[in-house]
Formats: C-alpha cells, structure tokens, sequence
C-alpha cells in the first residue's frame, strides 16, 4: 500500500485448445496484463479479427433487445455471473439464437407499424365522416338560400354564381375531403384563397377524437372538405394538398353512403384494435421470454469479446496449435496465477500443462497499487494527478489523513461537519440500491462516500477546535477568563465604568481575571463576544496555516528521501535532499520555531514585535537600533541561518552537474553539458521560489477558513437570529419560513458550495505542493484482463 506492487514479466506457453479456459481463468482471477506481441499488425490483420467482429454485431443486436424491453417497460433479470467457461460451439448457438429473436422482432414490429398506420387513418376517416355531416347541411343549406359568406372570413370561401345559376337552380359541386396537421391549416388556407379566391368552400372542425391523439402521440389535425367546381380545380387543390402533407380520404356523395361507410369503418376500427393488442401482447411474451436470459447473454459475449481480443495479443507458432503470450503480474500472485492456468487446462481436457517462464526485461513495469472499497476513492484522487512510477512511493496512505484533514481546516464547523457525516453515512447504508442508480452524480457519491465520511468526521474535529457550530460557540468546560474580579475592590472598574464606556478590555495581569489555564478543547468561548474576535482569528488562523503548510512540504521532502533509498541513488540524497531540507529549515523552519516561541512567552501586545516585519528584515540583514528582539543573539542566530540557506543554492546548481561532466569526461562521452547546466539552473530556481509561493499558497487554508465562518456568521445576524426575536401568533409562521430560508441558504452555500471550493483547494495543495516535492507521476496503470471490472461497464 505504501509502495507499488513489486511486477514481473512471465511467458506463457499454452495449447490452443485451452486458450479459451486459460485466458477465462485469467480475467476471472483479474491479475494478469497482456503485451502486445504484435505491435506493428494493424487491427483488421489479426489472427481473430472475424471473432471480435462477431461479438461486436452481437452486442449491437444484445443492445437492440434492451431498446425493445425498455420501450416495452419489460424489467430485465438480474443474473449472477456462474464463472462458467463460454466455447465458440456455444457463442455460435447463442449467435443463431438472437439473430433469430431480432428477425422476428423486427417483422413484430413492421407489421405493427403497419397496422397502426391503417389503424390512424381509419381512426382519420371515421372523424373525418363525422365532421362531414355539417359541412354538407351547411354547404345546401347556403346554396338553396343563394346567400354568399361574407369575405371578411377566410376559412369560409363562397362559390361565385353565373348566369344561368340563377335560373336553373344550385350547381352540382365537387369535394375534396381530408386530415391535416392543426399547425399547417393557417398557411394551407392562405395558399387556397390566394389562388382561388371566392371560387371555393372551405370547412374545418377540429379531430376531437382522444383515441387518435393517444396514437398519433398527441399530434393536434383538422378535418376539412372543400366544395369547388371543375375537375380542373380539384386537381389544382390535391397537389396543394400534397405540398402540405395532407391526407386525402374518399367521401361518398349521399347520406346513406357516408353513413354505411362509416359503419363500415367502425367494424374495421374494432377489428384492427383487436390485432393490435394481440401482437402487442406477442411481442411482450417474446421479449419477457428473453429478459430473463439477456444479462446472462451480454456477459457471455463480453467475455468471449474480451479473450478474442486477449488472443489479438498473442503469438501463434507455425504449427497452429501452440500460443505465447506475456503478462505482467504481481510478483506475490505468481502462484495464483499459475493455479488458473493450470485449472484452464484441465477443464479444456489438454494433455499438456502450460509452461511459465519468468524473464527478465528492460522494459517499464506497470504501476499496480492493490486497493479496498475504503481506500479506491483517495487512490484515485491520486492517479487524476498521474500514476506514480513503478514501486515509487505511494502518497495514498498520507492522502487518507492529510486531504480530508486540510478540508477540515477550510470548513471546520461542527455543524457543517456533521451534516457531511450524516449525508456519507446515509450513502454508506444505501449503497446497494444507490449502485443502480446511472446518474453520474449519484456514482460520483457512492464512490467518494468514505471520504466524504472523513471530510465530515474531520470538520467535526476542527469545528471544535474552533469552537464554532452554526457560527456559535460551545461552553462545555467554562471560560478561563472572568469578569467579576475585574470589579473593585479586587480591579479598576467600578459601576460608573461598566456604564460610561462602550468597550471594556480584560487585563490578564489582575489577579484571578485569567486562571492561567488555557480552555482544554479549542478557542475559549469568550472570543464569541469578543469585539477583537475576528483579529484574533485572523493572526491564530494566519499562523496556523504557516505552521500546517511548512509542516506538510517538509513531510514531503521527507518522502523524497524514501525514494532515493529504496532506488539506491545517493547523489541525490547528498547534492538535492539536503540542501532541500536545510534551505527550507534554515527560513521556513525558523518562521515556524518564531511563531511557537512568540506563543510561549508573555509578551504586552504594545510592545511585542511583529514576525512578519521581523521575518523580512531577517531576508534583508535589516536591523535597527530600536528593534525589539524575542531572545538574546536573536541576530546572530538569524544572520547565520539566511547564510547557511544561501549558500545551499549554488550547492544544488553546481555541484551535480559537475560530478555529472566529470563521469562523462571518463566514459568518453561527446555531449554537451549544457542542456543539463540548463535543466539544474531551472530546478534550483523553481526550488528557492517554490518554497515561498507554495508557502504563501498554503494560506488559502486561512482565507477560506475565515471566509467560512463569516458567512455563517452573516446568516445567523440576518436570518436566524431576527426570526427568533418574532413576536408570537404570526410570529411563528415567519419563524418557521425563516428555518426553511436558513436551511435551504446553509445547505446551498456553506456545504455544497463553500464544501466544494474547500474541496478543490485541499486538492491543489496535495498536487502542486505536497506531491511535486517527491512525486513523479510518470508512469503508467496496471489494467489486468478482469471480467470483474468488465462486466461493471456500460455496454
């Protein structure tokens, strides 16, 4: 855990007969990474291409059933993986057997799409002779009248009558009847009545059958039938027809006709309706049948798709019937993976045991860092970086304490913390049934539960030490200060002085007004009513992130030395770690030890001097006559650890890359040095500065710290503290949606918000300046062949 897998390249050598039981023994037991022996092979030239391509049509037709029964709202059973051994005999029966099911599924489903469009359009046409029945009164009824509509209404168009209608009566007319879409009337009308002007008669009513609507999925038509003379005209108005996707239904002329029509229609309504729900319910036993086998299907073929692939990588003597492969596996799980292999080819029924044969390589191992259910989330927060290089120090262990911890010191409220706590306990319970859920936020929580446990469990811890909960403090142990030995006769306040002054100071030097005994857990709750409050926080938590940042670089620098013990490279140790660690004692250390030893003594706030200006002049070999001092040979001390730190920066700029120049000179070696000249120079300046700014960057854990616990404190003044003073009766119903405003404003700001900008800060300073002092980062992930890991996946 603290140092990646030690890993060992192995050859294989097995027969092909058992290459399928071998390779499924591997990805069950999930410990061995395959190499491609076939490197310069393009994919279409591999030995089992047509395989994997195989698997690949099966997969998309396993994802079309899923389609299906999820449309169907079919559930689909749950199976658990058996660990059995797929052969191809039995991917080929599987392979016949789902192309059939998807043949039959898609004729279901063009014979039921064709009978739903004949289903709608009788559906059309039975509203359609429905709507009619008016149209034509009304159309009779305005001839035999020879009354015109006005022409101030376009959906209603009149006929212009000649001559001769006057004196032989009503002209016969001709109809056009038909369905369109409600959205396209308004355009179809205009068209009409710009080409035809007063020459036609137009009627509509809109479908008002549900059952229509439900099918065509709630798509709003118009009924319409448009009387008009000339045979020449009507063919003019179905291409316009046409041109808006209208359908056209035949219409008989008499009553008696349309109305044997329609019972006619209704008969063939109740019959397709019927069909319909047969085949509806075909289909529906069709897919119930295969819902209970389609998971077993999908995780045959993903397996079988995974030992295609696996089979891709290795190499094929001439023979045909013997395969090579390498893996890399963990040196402790070498007998594991043996006993797969041989358990392989027993079950195949081989004659011959495969052969292991550990070899020796140049090449980079994998990096493989063994996790658990607690630990994967920080692991991986450490790989979103890079992945370590191989058996390089593993900064997950120190993650586990020192990110949640960090957060804490951003976020420390006790009641903040223990809203986190409640929320990862509650995910930690629920974990089964939230693991079905696809959302990716809800992965994003189930993953990262446990450290959001330790977040809410550590902010819990430094809320305490701050003293703060929801903004207000805690008296458990009782304040170490007391007002009432302010009082004469044993002080110098009187009741004339508690009155006449607006602030009272609290003088520790009076007897008894201090018991001397500092508050056993955090600040003393006296600073919550303090008028310096935020004064004083802002120097304890200024110094705190100074002493918390310098402490956690230097932890890191410590890791370095771990690495260049176990790699054996003790140059570095000499010419880079200690001059590392003595540049950053001799400034940062020293600022940590003037902080402790300034709390340590008792200094007059008038009198004490600041460690900041102290600290500069220190850098600057500025001293004066009137400067205040902490302790004798202060200056002495001061000048001589800024001199020791200078003088380890040409220490680490020019002594390794000389030692470097002078191994070259005896190896003969024509190159120049000044690319590594160059490369020292970068490094010792990104060093020297790197230790201010990231120390300068470790007082975010100040700022935000700070930040917090002022907004809490701005929704306590505002919200809370001002629905509690509300009178009684209709005080209450106000106090109420204050709680509900406080709730929502807390949650919404100070955890979810303020908890992920926290987040993202204690992230940064694990990555740039924690891990950059010992972590490479550089190499690459183990990825075993794990039908475990395969089978989580998505399709």
């Amino acid at each position: 855990m603290f140092r990646s897998e030690e890993m060992c390249l192995v050859q294989l050598f097995f027969q092909t007969e058992s290459a399928h039981t071998c390779i499924h023994q591997l990805g069950l037991l999930g410990l061995a990474q395959f190499r491609d022996l076939n490197p310069g092979t393009a994919a279409f030239q591999r030995k089992f291409v047509k395989e994997v391509k195989r698997c690949e049509e099966m997969e998309r037709i396993l994802r079309f059933l899923e389609a299906e029964m999820a449309r169907c709202a079919i559930p689909v059973s749950a199976v658990v993986d058996s660990g059995g051994v797929t052969c191809p005999r039995e991917l080929l029966e599987l392979e016949c057997k789902i192309r059939k099911l998807e043949e039959e599924l898609k004729e279901i489903n063009c014979n039921h799409d064709a009978l739903k469009r004949n289903f709608t359009e009788l559906l059309e046409i039975s509203s359609l002779l429905k709507a009619s029945r008016d149209f034509f009164e009304e159309a009779e009824s305005q001839l035999s009248s020879s009354e015109l509509p006005s022409e101030d209404s376009v959906s209603i168009a009149t006929i212009r009558r000649n001559s001769s209608a006057s004196t032989s009566g009503p002209q016969k007319l001709g109809f056009i009847a038909g369905v369109i879409k409600q959205d396209r009337f308004p355009a179809f009308e205009k068209v009409l009545w710009r080409l035809f002007h007063e020459n036609f008669i137009l009627r509509h009513a809109e479908i008002q059958d549900t059952e229509q609507q439900t099918e065509n999925t709630m798509v709003k038509k118009d009924a319409f039938v448009i009387f008009v003379q000339g045979d020449q005209v009507q063919g003019k108005i179905k291409k316009i027809c046409d041109g808006f996707r209208a359908s056209l239904y035949p219409c008989p002329n008499t009553l008696s006709a349309r109305e044997q029509m329609r019972m006619s229609v209704h008969i063939r309504i109740e019959d397709l309706r019927m069909i319909l729900r047969r085949t509806e319910e075909f289909r529906a036993t069709v897919l119930t049948k295969a819902a209970t086998s389609i998971q077993h299907w999908v995780n045959k073929v993903k397996k079988m798709k995974a030992i295609y692939y696996t089979l891709n990588l290795c190499n094929i003597d001439i023979t045909q019937k013997l395969i090579v492969a390498e893996i890399w596996c963990p040196v402790s799980d070498l007998n594991s993976v043996q006993n797969a292999l041989i358990k392989g080819s027993e079950q195949s029924g081989s004659s011959v045991s495969p052969i292991l044969n550990r070899i020796h390589t140049q090449h980079t191992p994998p990096t493989f860092n063994r996790t658990n259910v607690f630990t994967k989330g920080f692991q991986t927060i450490v790989d979103a970086y890079g992945v370590s290089n191989y058996r390089e120090v593993n900064p997950t262990p120190y993650t586990i304490i020192t990110f949640p911890f960090l957060f804490a010191v951003m976020f420390g409220d006790c009641g903040h913390g223990l809203v986190l706590t409640l929320l990862a306990v509650w995910v930690i319970v629920q974990q089964k049934k939230l693991s079905c859920c696809r959302s990716e936020f809800v992965v994003v929580l189930v993953e990262g539960r446990f450290i959001i446990l330790l977040m809410g469990l550590f902010s819990i811890y430094t809320g305490l030490i701050y003293n703060d909960c929801f903004s207000k403090s805690f008296s458990i142990y009782g304040s170490s200060w007391s007002v009432r030995h302010m009082f004469q006769p044993s002080g110098p306040w009187s009741n004339e002085t508690l009155h006449s002054s607006g602030h009272l100071t609290l003088d520790p030097a009076v007897p008894r007004v201090y018991s001397g005994s500092p508050y056993m857990l955090g600040i003393d709750p006296v600073w919550n009513i303090a008028s310096n409050k935020l004064s004083f926080l802002n120097s304890y938590k200024m110094k705190m992130s100074v002493i918390l940042g310098v402490s956690h670089m230097l932890f890191g620098t410590t890791l370095s030395l771990v690495n260049y013990i176990h790699f054996r490279n003790f140059q570095n140790i000499l010419l880079r770690f200690i001059p590392e660690l003595v540049f950053m004692l001799s400034l940062f250390g020293y600022l940590i030890f003037l902080i402790v030893f300034k709390w340590c003594v008792q200094l007059r706030s008038e009198t004490a001097p600041s460690i900041l200006l102290m600290f500069i002049n220190m850098m600057l070999f500025s001293y004066q006559s009137s400067d205040v001092f902490l302790y004798s040979e202060q200056k002495a001390v001061q000048t001589f650890l800024v001199l020791q730190a200078l003088l380890m920066v040409p220490v680490m700029l020019l002594v390794k890359p000389l030692l470097i120049y002078r191994q070259r000179i005896k190896l003969r070696l024509q190159e120049s040095m000044g690319d590594i000249f160059a490369y020292q120079a970068i490094y010792t300046i990104e060093h020297c500065l790197g230790c201010i700014s990231n120390t300068a960057s470790y007082l975010r854990l100040w700022a935000l710290s700070l930040a917090h616990a002022e907004l809490s404190e701005v929704l306590w003044r505002m919200l809370l503290r001002s629905g509690l003073r509300c009178n009684p009766g209709l005080g209450s119903v106000l106090l109420a949606l204050v709680l509900c405003c406080f709730a929502l404003l807390t949650v919404a700001v100070l955890i979810v918000m303020e908890g992920l900008s926290a987040f993202l800060h204690a992230l940064r300073l694990h990555w740039v300046e924690f891990q950059n002092k010992f972590y490479q980062g550089a190499g690459f992930k183990f990825t075993p062949l794990s039908f475990t890991s395969l089978l989580k996946t998505q399709p």
